[in-house]
């Protein structure tokens, strides 16, 4: 039984962290031509109290901006954007890692840069639609399957943005292996029909995941490099597959080979998709021998127990975070949450919805005449 709570310092492997708290990743999209600006920097400093702050998803190549005006982190302008957010984040003491998130084909080429395509492990279209700003909602297009060459050119650029990321001052990087995207594409037999050694097999589904993770991992050091994995999600068509729990349990012990920071596990339950069962929960942490993040649908109490209950290490909070950004504040000290969320700000271009939240104020007392 562990003694310490949501409130006292932690460590991530040679990081140390205010708290256990995790602010998880939230696409916001503000970020205009996809490069992240002064905006941005208030709102993520807003939240620095988090023990440690995973940025929204950011692509890691012209390849991977499958939304509108997320950011990415491939060339020198969203290098300096980026610093003056690390900056701010670090001036309030905190900590942050950047989400480096490839949509796959999660996409549509109107998002994109021009000479940029999309790309999949195989040639199967998503289903749904895909926001642009001057089309607005279009079907998700068909990607293209990676050939050999796309898929060594795609694990150099995570490698060079993971490089990237450390000379913006980010604290390391999480790699996105969830909710749909590129590495989680080639994970899953739905999306996933390869004859080559990336395809068929477990071993040849997680081997695209487990080499981005290895060479991420040499090139920036293994204490900077985390992952986030999404079980039986169904984001982006993604259904379940028979040997979902086989998979899971190949690669958490393949990641473990690999001495990577952490694994950020998230349970989608809370808003619809079906329930991360408690055993893949233990069989990752058996298998896992670093820190593990748990996130999707956490309050102080049932957070709290988590950290008590031996699987987890940190608790990652998300939507708490959009109209509360004094979170940890009003969690440590039992101030009552704002409860002012406004959904159809959550993806817009300005400050509004994003940084004009307020902190919690004490009722002033009123004096007796």
């Amino acid at each position: 039984m562990k003694n310490y709570t949501l409130f006292t310092a932690s460590k991530l492997g040679s990081l140390n962290l205010a708290n256990h708290i995790v602010m998880a990743p939230l696409t916001r999209c503000r970020a205009i031509e996809n490069i992240p600006n002064v905006l941005m920097a208030s709102y993520y400093q807003q939240r620095a109290a988090a023990g440690l702050i995973i940025t929204e998803g950011t692509s890691p190549s012209p390849n991977g901006l499958g939304y509108a005006r997320i950011p990415g982190i491939f060339n020198e302008e969203q290098i300096i954007g980026w610093k003056k957010i690390t900056e701010s984040v670090h001036s309030k003491g905190g900590k942050i890692f950047v989400q480096l998130m490839h949509t796959g084909r999660i996409s549509h080429i109107l998002n994109m840069k021009n000479g940029a395509e999309i790309i999949a492990p195989s040639a199967i279209k998503a289903s749904g639609q895909m926001w642009t700003d001057s089309k607005q909602f279009q079907d998700h297009p068909t990607p293209k399957a990676m050939t050999k060459v796309d898929i060594v050119s795609t694990q150099n650029e995570y490698v060079t943005a993971a490089k990237n990321a450390l000379e913006a001052g980010f604290d390391g990087v999480e790699l996105h292996a969830a909710n749909g995207y590129l590495l989680e594409e080639f994970l899953s037999p739905i999306s996933n029909v390869r004859e080559d050694k990336y395809g068929g097999s477990i071993e040849n589904r997680c081997r695209f995941v487990i080499e981005v993770a290895s060479a991420v991992a040499k090139t920036i050091g293994t204490d900077k490099t985390g992952i986030r994995l999404s079980p039986y999600a169904v984001a982006g068509d993604m259904s379940n597959y028979p040997e979902i729990d086989a998979t899971y349990d190949y690669l958490s012990k393949e990641l473990n080979k690999l001495d990577i920071a952490y694994i950020h596990l998230v349970d989608h339950s809370a808003m619809g998709a079906p329930m991360v069962p408690i055993e893949i929960k233990k069989i990752i942490r058996q298998n896992f021998k670093n820190t593990m993040i748990a996130c999707g649908g956490y309050d102080k109490e049932s957070a709290e127990a988590a950290l008590k209950n031996g699987i987890f290490d940190l608790i990652g909070f998300g939507r708490p975070f959009i109209n509360n950004p004094d979170l940890v504040e009003r969690l440590e000290f039992n101030h009552e949450l704002s409860q002012s969320l406004n959904s159809d700000l959550f993806y817009s271009a300005d400050e509004k919805g994003y940084t004009d939240y307020p902190v919690f104020k004490i009722p002033a007392v009123r004096q007796i005449q």
